[in-house]
């Protein structure tokens, strides 16, 4: 079969026989290694051992929410604190000024590889842009810490800003060399790396919880066995679609030649928006927690505005029901928001009808696009209530087992899974490239009956 070969130990084997894929891999792990050495190298100036001591604040903030992908930079204080976020937060600005603004809509679509050229540079300074903002406002929240900065003042902001914007671009060219040179996303690998970095560490601490008799060897093994369940369905979701058939003609090209008549399809994810909705309400719910980081209050003593922003951000802490309603109904509001702004159901019909193609029992043109629209909203609204329960199941998983720690939560298992699932989706099109001669001389195309029909 020529699916086997892609699975178990001789996929792993076949990777290393093409030259070119071989290659590919060793730069990535060669910039996905001088990546996590440069998130280790800690920035002049700070106290790291004061600034550990207060990594519990992080959490329930933007810092610990942005930590998260920058693979504990912002904790360490090191030179990669800002990570791919920067980029990854301008890229997603300029996707979304392009459903806002004509002439980035125009450079989106229509001005072909020039048009995605400008984009890249405007992408790039808004990028340097948004390190110095971001590295400006970690210094000062550097500084508001007790004892975490010896000589705090303007030669310490704009040592730190110089720092972390170096690092924040130098990550950027990173990410870039790995997309044009290695195998993959380079942005999405490397914050791929830096959500995975965690997990030796939380397996340990869970093990030491074990040891220590925190937890039995019943609820450990059902533990594990919930977790396997949970990212088989994960895996499954990300890779559910709903196909509409689609038909392209037979029709005469050329002098006489004829194009055959085609049988398709128009997939439509179950989850298109991917991970982003769960990402904006996280950065929503979090506001409050952020804030009140800022004002350097304590606990429940705080008065005037530092009081309201402690009771808010107690009230939507995780755990609380006015945290999972809120969560879920913003989720489920960014999922239909992002999917309508990169899935455009209007372009899809014209693409389609200037193909000559059709949706069986549907008119080209407008009803087509009215038939796609309805049917990705129908679609839209599993996926949504789905990421609502992967983005809350790990707070009902650390009550139900009573634990803390441990290497799971819907952000970061939806990011794994997914990069993790397009990566190896490009390996496989490597694979089949390298070997196309090889099917052809068996008679058949290898992967036809798999293959996906993307217009």
């Amino acid at each position: 079969m020529a699916d086997s070969q892609f699975g178990g130990a001789q996929a792993i084997g076949n990777l290393f026989k093409a030259p070119e894929l071989k290659e590919k891999i060793l730069f990535t792990l060669i910039c996905l290694a001088v990546y996590r050495l440069g998130a280790h190298i800690t920035a002049p100036g700070v106290n790291l051992l004061a600034l550990q001591g207060l990594s519990g604040q992080f959490q329930g903030t933007a810092f610990g929410l942005y930590d998260m992908f920058a693979g504990g930079g912002l904790r360490r204080a090191t030179i990669f604190a800002l990570g791919i976020m920067p980029y990854i937060s301008a890229s997603i600005m300029f996707q979304l000024l392009g459903a806002v603004f004509p002439k980035v809509e125009k450079m989106q679509k229509k001005e072909g590889e020039e048009g995605q050229r400008k984009l890249t540079q405007w992408t790039r300074y808004t990028t340097v842009v948004l390190c110095v903002m971001q590295s400006y406002g970690y210094a000062i929240f550097l500084e508001s810490q007790p004892g975490v900065v010896a000589s705090a003042g303007w030669a310490f902001r704009l040592q730190t800003v110089l720092m972390l914007t170096t690092g924040g671009v130098f990550i950027m060219w990173l990410g870039e060399q790995i997309t044009e040179r290695g195998i993959g996303n380079g942005m999405s690998l490397l914050i791929f790396f830096s959500i995975l970095q965690g997990f030796p560490g939380a397996v340990m601490s869970t093990l030491e919880m074990y040891t220590a008799g925190g937890i039995s060897l019943f609820r450990m093994a059902a533990l594990v066995a919930v977790l396997i369940a949970i990212v088989a369905g994960v895996v499954a979701l990300e890779m559910a679609q709903r196909r509409i058939p689609m038909q392209i003609p037979r029709k005469v090209v050329g002098r006489g030649r004829v194009r055959e008549g085609q049988k398709s399809f128009i997939p439509l994810k179950v989850n298109s928006a991917g991970v982003m909705p769960i990402i904006f309400a996280q950065s929503i719910i979090i506001v409050p927690g952020t804030l009140y980081s800022f004002t350097g209050a304590q606990g429940a003593a705080s008065s005037g505005i530092a009081g309201t922003l402690y009771d808010l951000s107690q009230m939507f802490q995780p755990g609380t029901a006015w945290y999972f309603v809120t969560y879920s109904i913003l989720i489920i509001f960014f999922t239909y928001f992002y999917t309508s702004i990169i899935f455009n159901p209007v372009d899809l019909a014209e693409n389609l009808k200037k193909q000559g193609g059709f949706i069986p029992g549907v008119k080209p043109g407008s009803a087509t696009a009215e038939y796609i629209d309805k049917i990705l909203t129908r679609v839209t609204l599993p996926g949504s209530v789905y990421l609502a329960v992967i983005a809350v199941l790990p707070y009902w998983i650390f009550e139900v087992f009573d634990i803390q720690t441990f290497f799971f939560g819907g952000t970061s298992l939806l990011i794994i899974v997914g990069v993790a699932l397009r990566t190896v989706q490009k390996m496989q099109q490597h694979l089949m490239l390298r070997q196309y001669e090889g099917f052809m001389k068996k008679g058949r195309v290898g992967g036809a009956a798999g293959g996906q029909g993307y217009i």
